[in-house]
Order: C-alpha cells, then sequence, then structure tokens
C-alpha cells in the first residue's frame, strides 16, 4: 500500500466509528471518515462471528489486496474501516473486491469512477 497506512489502534477505529459515515452491503460494512492529511488509513475488522482466525485473516488478506489493486482509483485523506459481515468467511476475491469497490461507490470516495 504505497499511498495508505494502516489503522491498528482501537481509539482510532472507535472515532471513525463514532463519527464516520457507514454503508453496507451483503459482504462488507464500510466506514469512512476525513482525516486530514494526504493519506489513506484502512482498518479491517472482523469478529468471531465470521470464523475462525484462519477466515478471518484471509478476509483481511483479500480485502487488503483488493484495496492494494485499486488504490489509485481511492480520494485521498481518508480513514477506511471495513467490517466484515458474516457472509464475507464463503467467498472468494471477486465478490470481495466487487464489494468494496461498490461501497466505495456509495461513499463517492473514487477518484475517477470510469475505471472500475
Amino acid at each position: 500500500m504505497v499511498f495508505s497506512e494502516s489503522l491498528k489502534k482501537n481509539n482510532d477505529f472507535q472515532y471513525v466509528y463514532r463519527h464516520g459515515k457507514s454503508y453496507a452491503n451483503k459482504y462488507l460494512v464500510m466506514y469512512v471518515l476525513k482525516n486530514n492529511t494526504d493519506k489513506n488509513r484502512l482498518g479491517i475488522s472482523a469478529s468471531k462471528k465470521v470464523g475462525n482466525s484462519v477466515v478471518r485473516h484471509r478476509f483481511a488478506r483479500l480485502v487488503r489486496e483488493s484495496y492494494r489493486l485499486h488504490e489509485n482509483i481511492f480520494n485521498s485523506g481518508l480513514d477506511i474501516v471495513v467490517v466484515a459481515r458474516k457472509g464475507a468467511a464463503l467467498v472468494g476475491y471477486h465478490e470481495i473486491e466487487s464489494a468494496l469497490l461498490h461501497l466505495s461507490g456509495l461513499h463517492h470516495i473514487l477518484c475517477d469512477e470510469e475505471r472500475i
């Protein structure tokens, strides 16, 4: 992730949950909040309801990779938190990628929406 960092601290996640805007679809919930910097920060969350640690880590890898490959079309200066829903454990890369881009479009955080 060239243009991005990770959200790691619980306080950062809680701040985005409280003050950010959220949209959801079948597999993901996405919270977005402006962070007044020139970089995006991506946070990924999956509760134990999604699955065991192997399943949750696989979900995190899929989201991180989808974001990395499309990072150049995201606006900068955002805190983005992606939360897994139960159905996310059973799907593959393309469904996660599609869900991530769909929610990004709903949030209007894509620079050039014709590229997807």
